[in-house]
């Protein structure tokens, strides 16, 4: 496959389509400097991109909590994904929504005088963790922690913040595992680089509670899909030696879906009856 910049296609920039390949920023960005940008990944499934709006009002959000507030309107973001999407003919895709301080009057950490753009883009995008989705992911412990909401702004879906879930990844992937999970800087359970998680004990659910990380999109979706079954679901502080006793686990996320872990560190999950079922009902859900 070709490399994402070398591909046909269309992207929307700042209100027009333009060529895939003719989609470039210059090198005095302020993002590409200071990370200044913040994203959303969707889904589109025949036809329909799921939650677009939540996605739409978290793009904007976001950029708020950065201290970059969006010139676009929710209903202007939502007829840009559409746009591009009709644009590439795609009716089952991922979708890319990018907000950033490009290059102007500032190059120094403020940015204020910078203009803020948007661009979309979509393709058509497979599994996430491969064959994982069957088998059960297996993840490495992350060295890097989730740090404290009072150095970050957490409930942002902000660039800057991947910086240690990309190197953690790097790490996981050296030891041929799919991904890690990441402590918070308590010590707790946090989330895997770019997904929620969760586990099964004794017919229950247990999920971090988001005081520290992303509460994500589809961690929400889920949580109401378990309780709407009758399914327990308890926001904890999970600890580490509490991993041994559950059952089963799972991960969350627009791109991730539902991928069930068969394995964390030393610790083993069975891809049991509870996570197929979730991942079933996540499948009719988002292409009803």
């Amino acid at each position: 496959m070709a490399g994402y910049d070398d591909r046909d296609g269309k992207i929307w920039m700042d209100g027009e389509m333009v060529d895939w390949r003719g989609a470039n920023v210059h090198i005095l960005t302020h993002a590409l400097h200071y990370a200044s940008s913040v994203f959303e990944g969707e889904r589109c499934y025949n036809g329909k991109i799921f939650k677009s709006t939540e996605h739409s009002e978290r793009l904007r959000k976001s950029g708020e909590l950065l201290d970059m507030p969006l010139p676009w309107s929710v209903e202007e973001i939502n007829a840009a994904k559409e746009a591009v999407l009709a644009a590439n003919g795609l009716t089952d895709a991922y979708v890319r929504a990018l907000a950033w301080r490009g290059a102007g009057e500032d190059m120094g950490v403020a940015s204020k005088r910078n203009p803020i753009r948007l661009a979309v883009a979509c393709w058509a995008w497979g599994n996430y963790y491969g064959d994982a989705k069957l088998k059960g992911a297996k993840l490495d412990i992350a060295k890097w922690k989730r740090p404290s909401p009072e150095t970050i702004p957490h409930a942002a879906k902000a660039a800057g913040l991947y910086m240690i879930c990309t190197m953690s990844k790097h790490a996981a992937e050296a030891k041929g595992c799919s991904d890690a999970m990441m402590f918070d800087y308590r010590g707790y359970v946090a989330e895997a680089t770019g997904a929620n998680i969760f586990f099964v004990k004794d017919g229950e659910v247990y999920t971090p509670i988001p005081d520290a990380i992303l509460n994500g999109i589809t961690r929400q979706t889920v949580i109401g899909m378990l309780r709407e079954r009758g399914v327990t679901v308890n926001e904890v502080r999970i600890e580490p030696g509490d991993l041994e006793g559950y059952q089963q686990c799972f991960l969350t996320g627009t791109a991730a879906e539902i991928t069930p872990v068969g394995q964390i560190g030393e610790y083993s999950f069975e891809v049991g009856a509870l996570v197929q079922q979730v991942a079933a009902d996540y499948e009719t859900l988002v292409r009803a």
